[in-house]
């Protein structure tokens, strides 16, 4: 329990962290261009192949990364790189607005949400039985996208979820919300 409020506190309190995660906020919610596939090549590349990723993440003192204190003497610190949170975070993002623009509970959010989630313990769980640096996209994009995808074929919903375009919603949904004004005034 006391490593639980340790963690707690000095994820809070770090002003790293903090700026860390307003950052990566910002970018789901102002960004939504997804570049999972793209990242998550690079991602395993830099990880795996060249020692530059690991080097520059423990060697720069800046908001680029979340660090998440062990229980190892040897290893005090994990560490989670935003763009690990940012890129499926802009996955999930759209998995939320597909739902709202069907207007529905279709909860697509949830199972990318839960997608997420599961990819980061795999992570954590990986790292640790290997006691080396893994690049996280590795095991999150495919759960994000795995899980939504599971979701989307088992309601027969695929089509419309390729076929989403955030563009026509919120134009639609303005334009009816103008025609609605218009009619009040009248």
């Amino acid at each position: 329990m006391a490593n639980l409020k340790l963690a707690v506190t000095y994820l809070l309190l770090h002003a790293a962290n903090v700026l860390g995660l307003i950052s990566c906020i910002y970018v789901i919610f102002s960004h939504p261009q997804p570049l999972q596939a793209g990242l998550f090549v690079y991602d395993i590349f830099w990880v795996f192949f060249t020692p530059v990723m690991v080097s520059v993440a423990k060697s720069f003192d800046a908001p680029i990364k979340l660090l998440f204190p062990t229980a190892d003497s040897a290893r005090p610190f994990s560490m989670l790189g935003l763009g690990d949170i940012v890129i499926p975070g802009i996955f999930v993002a759209l998995a939320l607005r597909f739902d709202v623009s069907r207007g529905k509970d279709s909860q697509y959010f949830k199972s990318a949400f839960l997608g997420y989630g599961a990819g980061l313990v795999l992570t954590i769980i990986v790292m640790n039985w290997f006691q080396a640096a893994q690049p996280a996209l590795l095991y999150i994009v495919p759960a994000v996208i795995g899980f939504l995808a599971a979701h989307c074929i088992w309601n027969g919903e695929v089509k419309p979820l390729l076929e989403f375009d955030e563009s026509k919603t919120a134009n639609s949904s303005q334009e009816s919300s103008d025609a609605n004004d218009s009619k009040k005034v009248e």
